[in-house]
């Protein structure tokens, strides 16, 4: 299994996290969105990147961006190759920004995902998000009819770390 290198990147990297977005999704954010997103104050990006080969160059894989603001922190995107994902880049990632996050002061997490993304959807679950909310016809293309959004929140930590429910 790949051992992924995370690294936080800032606007000079946009080109590149756009070209990666572009591979990832059918709608993808330019590179001068990307990088007037990421001058704004809260937000984040981390890269992960097969560590370099014997000819020193490392491969970018995926791409994480978030947002705090104030003690709430907004995963914006998430973006993965599709020739590396199910090799756990996704997951580093999301782990690696939740602990920014954390770091930072959140005690909240949000995003929102396509409500018929399955493998996404496994995904967040798995990191102890669950379903808010939901924005209907949120997401849409020139090709495919509008789908809905779910809006996830990773649940809180008590003190010992560990996940706790919120009343209802």
């Amino acid at each position: 299994m790949t051992t992924w290198r995370i690294a936080p990147v800032g606007a000079s990297s946009a080109g590149l996290l756009a070209a990666l977005h572009a591979a990832a999704f059918a709608e993808a954010w330019t590179a001068s969105s990307l990088a007037g997103l990421m001058l704004t104050p809260g937000v984040f990006a981390l890269l992960a990147a097969a560590p370099a080969s014997g000819c020193g160059t490392a491969h970018p894989a995926g791409f994480i961006l978030g947002r705090m603001a104030a003690d709430e922190c907004e995963i914006l995107t998430l973006a993965v190759l599709p020739e590396r994902r199910r090799r756990g880049v996704a997951r580093v990632l999301l782990d690696a920004a939740i602990r920014q996050a954390r770091e930072a002061g959140a005690v909240a997490i949000f995003l929102e995902v396509q409500a018929d993304n399955r493998a996404a959807r496994r995904l967040y679950e798995s990191a102890g998000f669950e379903a808010v909310g939901i924005r209907r016809a949120y997401y849409s293309n020139k090709t495919t009819p509008p789908a809905d959004a779910l809006v996830l929140r990773l649940k809180p930590l008590d003190k010992s770390g560990a996940n706790v429910d919120l009343p209802t």
